[in-house]
């Protein structure tokens, strides 16, 4: 037993803990989550965290030792959003036609969507920084930050707060869609994967991917839309309502 806690002790001090843990979570998550069929409340993203952080608490190892480790996979996110553009590309003809319809939907979402978080937060009282932090949450956890820290909120708090509404966007879509009576044609994927796309960001991105290519690909749009929008338009109306 000594042996084994020395062992645990050098183990989760190296780099190679917070990489090797993460990617065998996921696999057994993503393991799990095929022989449920792609069930949303099975979703890998979901029980990779939720095991994740209970295996850090019980083994009290610091979230900084994790990450200097997770940080490659995290690096990776970066390349992983841009390889999201292709099935765009693939798209093109009907996002030249189309693409006044597509700004209006992002910009109706992604507003709605800010203001209910923002005005739900301050109706309850909750604190200015807060409300501020709840306001970017349908945007990718990174943008979200920014964004938060911009108009005076808290950049880790919002990225909590995206992380939520991404698993809750990609556990609740479809149940959402197929109570909505939204067909599984192809208007309909590209429908449910805009508004999966526009609510969940990347985690619903991701969700709509496994499910239908088109779905996968309206799914990027949204998010990048989301991304260009949010960032622009947020600081400025804070800085507007501001002055």
């Amino acid at each position: 037993m000594a042996d084994f806690v020395q062992l645990w002790t050098y183990l989760s001090a190296t780099p190679l803990f917070g990489l090797t843990a993460t990617l065998a979570v996921y696999l057994l998550a993503l393991a799990f989550y095929e022989r449920t069929g792609h069930a949303p409340w099975a979703n890998p993203v979901l029980w990779s965290v939720l095991a994740l952080a209970g295996g850090l608490t019980v083994a009290r190892v610091p979230y900084p030792t994790y990450f200097s480790g997770a940080q490659f996979i995290h690096f990776l996110l970066g390349p992983a959003v841009v390889g999201l553009a292709w099935p765009l590309w693939l798209r093109r003809a009907a996002l030249r036609r189309h693409w006044g319809r597509y700004l209006v939907a992002a910009l109706a979402g992604g507003g709605t969507a800010a203001g209910l978080a923002g005005g739900l937060a301050w109706a309850l009282g909750m604190p200015p920084d807060v409300v501020l932090s709840l306001v970017p949450k349908s945007v990718t956890a990174p943008v979200a930050m920014g964004v938060a820290e911009k108009i005076g909120g808290i950049p880790a708090l919002a990225a909590v707060f995206a992380v939520v509404t991404g698993l809750v966007g990609a556990l609740s879509g479809k149940y959402l869609f197929d109570l909505l009576r939204i067909p599984r044609d192809a208007a309909g994927w590209a429908a449910r994967g805009f508004a999966l796309g526009t609510a969940a960001h990347g985690i619903g991105a991701a969700r709509a991917i496994q499910v239908d290519a088109d779905a996968g690909a309206y799914a990027a749009l949204a998010l990048g839309l989301q991304v260009i929008l949010a960032s622009l338009l947020i600081p400025l109306a804070f800085g507007l309502f501001a002055g």
